[in-house]
């Protein structure tokens, strides 16, 4: 069963949307809990974060956060930005303050390195350009024009255009954490992590009816992570590679 957004839960998204700050709310599908990050991508200065300037993963929240601060940067929002290779580095494109640090991986498979969902064509690329946030399928992304500012790259897509991805089935047991991200308008970037196991059926379903998202895409299971001090959390399950973020100025 679909838990619609309540009407006041869209209005409240609405007044958020003229205020700074990536703002939290919670959500149900299917009886499961699952925490929602929104982020205005004109207004927030959203982030990929990989390594440091001596090339050193960061591979934890608190890590990446100490390193921001003595940069003058306060982390108020971070989230795994994908799945990635042993070295910690990104399985596909990874764009950060427009610089390509990793290609766009067109590959069917990696048997070197196997994360079978990333290989679940069609995958894709959340980016974020000059003219605002986008989820679009692998093959699409050398046709962008404009610059991009933040790139990262998974798979699968959970939705296209409206339509949920042809192998995510209803009844699947295959129930995992799963985080990713969808695109309800290209000022908008809607960031979800589930806090139960789910099904890629229902987490797209999520993503399609509850935040109306016509686009979005998964980044990864099971490993699935959240730093948001507002909500006193700073996940972690296993070292991680590329985080997707929001800094803002730290307080003087």
């Amino acid at each position: 069963m679909t838990t619609k957004l309540p009407i006041f839960l869209l209005a409240l998204f609405a007044i958020l949307g003229r205020a700074r700050g990536v703002e939290f709310i919670t959500v149900e599908i299917a009886g499961k809990r699952v925490t929602v990050c929104r982020v205005n991508v004109k207004k927030e200065r959203l982030q990929l974060f990989h390594h440091d300037e001596n090339g050193q993963p960061f591979k934890r929240f608190p890590v990446l956060a100490e390193w921001l601060v003595k940069r003058g940067q306060t982390l108020t929002f971070a989230m795994n930005a994908g799945m990635y290779l042993r070295d910690f580095s990104a399985e596909g494109i990874s764009v950060a303050d427009g610089k390509e640090l990793t290609p766009l991986n067109t590959a069917n498979s990696n048997e070197t390195n196997p994360t079978p969902n990333f290989y679940l064509k069609p995958n894709g690329v959340f980016a974020v350009t000059e003219t605002g946030a986008r989820v679009i399928e692998t093959s699409e992304y050398p046709r962008l024009r404009e610059k991009v500012l933040v790139a990262t790259q998974s798979g699968p897509l959970l939705l296209r255009g409206g339509r949920m991805h042809p192998a995510f089935r209803e009844g699947s047991e295959n129930r995992l954490f799963r985080n990713g991200v969808g695109v309800p308008s290209p000022d908008v970037a809607l960031f979800a992590i589930s806090e139960a196991p789910v099904n890629f059926h229902e987490f797209a379903t999520m993503f399609r009816d509850v935040l109306h998202c016509p686009d979005a895409l998964f980044f990864d299971g099971t490993v699935s992570s959240l730093y948001a001090p507002k909500l006193k959390r700073s996940d972690f399950r296993i070292d991680l590679g590329p985080f997707i973020g929001v800094t803002e100025p730290a307080p003087k």
